[in-house]
């Protein structure tokens, strides 16, 4: 049976039970905070355990793309090493909410392993929780006493998290001794006798006190992990020999003129099980809309693109070859997840860029990494210390990780405490706080429903039910509360002969707050009158629905890769965030307006149109957002049908042309692969081109007056930057390299001139000692350098000769005094080289 079959199987097993088949969720979860990626099926369903969500369904069954690669779900380190452990797999799951419990459970998956896939009843062990004595008379009926296996909390109660919805679960072992004598080795982290399906009876709900009390609908979560069951029917030995992953192995072979071993301490068979499973994330996670980069998630797959390209290298591979294996993914598995096969483009272009660019810095942290272990040839410890793991990082992009990788290579070890020490330093340094504007409210007390009547009118009378301080909550508003990148609306609200500005409305389970700019009344009972601010609420509807058009007029654009990754809409202007990898350029910016500008000249009526989710996900039309939560019912705002139908719960205009015109102001990066557009419609417009023309006026009168306030700021500003940049030099001295019993200090810059980078050269000579230190600066097309000797090193250093030196590497020349001199040059492409190496090597040899 292969791979498709056995997921087949699976689904259409339970559909006959009654079951609903849902789609799996994104591995990116945007919609929660709490994760960095979908790490198990449970995660889409969280609201129903949690009693804030309900589904049309009380059965239902799916396949669960997961992602583990962080927190107590990291299973990096057993990547590839072991046959069984992926950062990447699919979990098969049939679920109950409140509908059968653990006798349908168990009884299920007796049918489906034993009747369905014939596995061989004796190899079958079962494991409950220690107390779980229900569970444990229901296998009895299936498998003997001794197949059934007791475990404490570790292993047999699930929690999602420290309170909640929890409860006993049971895990199904297959035994694949050759003599089935695997009873021990259950639980027990043996390749020989692996869990397969996890049941899970979620009855309790743990409280503050740690005590436990039942739930009033009882719910059953299940897990088989799918790459395991497959190796199981198939009768492989390891997940890898199986047909999800075989024919990427096979790829990698080819590509890499390596032969695969199965043998698990063979670099080449680890090689190429750890790429073979990368492979797998990085295109996922890229699909679903992440990206690699500096921070959370995008920091994650970075080091997992970085890790696999290492693994590459040991392969012989010194060219980019991760995204030569997309199309063979595509492949195996563009059936089941046409997210991949729709993504391709950006898949791959993705995955070459980031490989291209790892591999340009690859060679010098590789030069630093020997040079750091050169320096520890006589020591016994062998070990990287904090500081020089942490300077891998921050200075040649080198994960934790992989400098843990090659360690390990040569027999070394790395001080992690002493990195997570220099990674929390330099979090508290660049960590600023944050305003808060509206103190935070106690959600609890807030037991009541409010009823959003803003789609059809501004105004409304309703019943105060709810008043403390300066919040209410009424029996309706036609307030919008934040969501979906637009803001909140303002205005005003009238009772008791008063009127109150309302400052800000945040929603908290059903009730809507509005926060209003005093003390109000309690005035529980009455009824109040409710006012929109007409004009702002326009002005924010304008931009809403130009966002919308905007997003189609980028695919059409920039290509069908175009995701939002973040929006805002507010009175002023609208923010739109999407991946993308170069600049927007001045031709596609105007391209862009026109489409949208056009779309708005023709007048198209806004419709809004109620759709069942079912009925929705079929219509190809229509854009959801990924991770998105979306209920039974869904708002799908339609402008000209051939054009824009989005999923969107904001308010809109009714026509096209209430917006008026659109103008993008600014395109920028804010981070990598990902692009900002800031643009601005209506009333801005007006106000916008009269801010141009007061411009173009005070140019035309001022020139000269303007020039030189432009030449006395950036005289201010270079001063700043140097005086800055000085407080800043602890850094550089921090890590010097020790060459001849000396301190060699480098620093390199960015758009310091030459007047300046001299200045910072006198400053970093002051703080120095037995040192002798470099700096650099690139501004355009030129490179200034700067190097100073300290006073008790003028005996037998010179720092004239030594910048002269230092320079000719650079194609440029230069002198001065012993204790500091200039230099300049021109090679752009010499620079990496100079610092990471040629320096170095200038001082050894003096």
């Amino acid at each position: 049976m292969n791979s498709r079959e056995i997921r087949n199987t699976f689904l259409d097993f339970f559909r006959n039970k009654e079951h609903k088949i849902v789609d799996s969720a994104p591995v990116v979860p945007h919609g929660d905070p709490t994760l960095l990626f979908t790490n198990a099926g449970m995660n889409q369903f969280k609201d129903v355990f949690l009693g804030e969500g309900n589904r049309e369904y009380t059965r239902a069954v799916d396949t669960q793309k997961c992602i583990r690669v962080s927190g107590k779900h990291n299973d990096l380190e057993e990547v590839g090493v072991d046959t069984y452990h992926h950062t990447f797999f699919e979990m098969l799951g049939n679920w109950s909410f409140g509908d059968y419990y653990k006798k349908e459970a168990i009884q299920w998956a007796w049918e489906l392993l034993t009747d369905v896939w014939k596995l061989p009843k004796d190899r079958l062990y079962v494991t409950v929780y220690r107390t779980d004595d229900e569970s444990y008379e229901i296998w009895k009926q299936y498998l003997p006493e001794n197949n059934i296996l007791r475990f404490d909390e570790k292993d047999n109660f699930w929690e999602m998290g420290e309170t909640g919805p929890c409860g006993p679960c049971s895990e199904i072992h297959f035994d694949g001794t050759i003599d089935k004598s695997g009873k021990d080795l259950v639980n027990a982290g043996s390749p020989d006798v692996i869990e397969i399906w996890n049941l899970v009876f979620i009855q309790y709900n743990r409280k503050a006190d740690g005590t436990l009390s039942e739930l009033s609908a009882k719910h059953v979560d299940t897990g088989m992990g799918f790459e395991r069951i497959t190796r199981v029917l198939q009768g492989k030995d390891s997940n890898y020999d199986t047909d999800i992953f075989m024919p990427l192995i096979q790829e990698i072979e080819k590509i890499t003129n390596n032969k695969y071993s199965t043998d698990l301490n063979n670099e080449i068979g680890i090689a190429m099980r750890v790429i073979a499973d990368h492979i797998r994330t990085l295109s996922f996670a890229i699909a679903d809309g992440a990206l690699p980069g500096n921070e959370g998630r995008s920091y994650v797959l970075r080091r997992i693109l970085r890790r696999a390209s290492r693994y590459a290298k040991k392969l012989g591979a010194n060219k980019p070859i991760l995204f030569m294996l997309v199309p063979k993914l595509i492949e195996i598995m563009g059936d089941v997840f046409p997210e991949i096969k729709t993504q391709q483009e950006i898949i791959t272009k993705v995955i070459k860029g980031e490989e291209e660019s790892f591999l340009q810095t690859l060679e010098s942290g590789i030069n630093k990494f020997e040079e750091i272990v050169s320096n520890q040839v006589n020591s016994e410890q062998k070990i990287i210390n904090g500081d020089e793991a942490f300077l891998l990082y921050d200075s040649f992009g080198f994960p934790l990780d992989l400098t843990e990788l090659m360690a390990k290579d040569i027999g070394f070890k790395v001080d992690i405490e002493g990195f997570n020490h220099n990674m929390k330093e330099q979090k508290q340094r660049s960590r600023s706080a944050r305003k808060v504007i509206l103190q935070e409210a106690d959600s609890n007390k807030f037991n009541y429903y409010t009823d959003f009547v803003g789609y059809d009118r501004l105004e409304s009378e309703s019943k105060i039910l709810f008043v403390e301080e300066n919040k209410i909550i009424l029996e309706n508003t036609p307030f919008y509360v934040e969501s979906g990148g637009q803001v909140s609306d303002t205005g005003i609200i009238t009772f008791g002969g008063e009127k109150y500005f309302v400052e800000d409305v945040r929603k908290f389970g059903n009730s809507y707050v509005h926060f209003c700019d005093r003390e109000l009344e309690n005035s529980i009972g009455d009824v109040a009158l409710l006012q929109v601010d007409k004009l702002k609420r326009k002005q924010i509807a304008r931009n809403h629905s130009a966002t919308h058009l905007m997003h189609e007029a980028l695919k059409m654009t920039l290509g069908s890769h175009i995701q939002q990754q973040g929006s805002m809409v507010n009175d002023i202007n609208l923010r739109f965030d999407f991946n993308h990898f170069e600049k927007v350029d001045k031709s596609v910016i105007k391209d862009i307006e026109d489409i949208v500008n056009t779309k708005i000249l023709e007048s198209h009526i806004v419709k809004t149109n109620i759709l069942n989710i079912d009925e929705a996900k079929k219509n190809s039309k229509i854009k959801m957002y990924f991770g998105d939560k979306y209920g039974d019912t869904v708002r799908a705002v339609v402008i000209d049908e051939k054009f824009s139908i989005e999923l969107c719960g904001g308010t809109h205009i009714s026509n096209s042309s209430e917006i008026g015109f659109f103008k993008i102001i600014t395109e920028t990066a804010i981070a990598s692969g990902v692009r900002r557009i800031e643009a601005i419609t209506g009333n801005a417009i007006q106000n916008y081109v009269y801010m141009l023309n007061d411009r173009i006026a005070e140019k035309g009168e001022n020139v000269n007056e303007l020039q030189d306030k432009i030449n006395k700021l950036e005289k201010k500003i270079n001063e700043l930057v140097v005086i800055e940049l000085a407080n800043n030099l602890d850094k550089i001295i921090e890590n010097p390299v020790i060459i001849n019993d000396i301190n060699v200090v480098i620093g390199k810059f960015e758009n310091i001139e030459a007047n300046n980078l001299r200045d910072l050269g006198e400053k970093l000579r002051d703080k120095t000692k037995n040192s002798v230190c470099l700096i650099l600066s690139i501004v355009e097309d030129k490179i200034s350098i700067v190097c100073t000797v300290s006073d008790d090193l003028l005996s037998k250093y010179n720092a004239g000769k030594i910048v002269s030196l230092a320079a000719k590497v650079l194609g440029g020349g230069g002198g001065g005094k012993p204790h500091l001199a200039q230099a300049g040059g021109k090679d752009l492409s010499k620079v990496n080289d100079l610092l990471n190496n040629d320096f170095f090597q200038i001082i050894r040899e003096y």
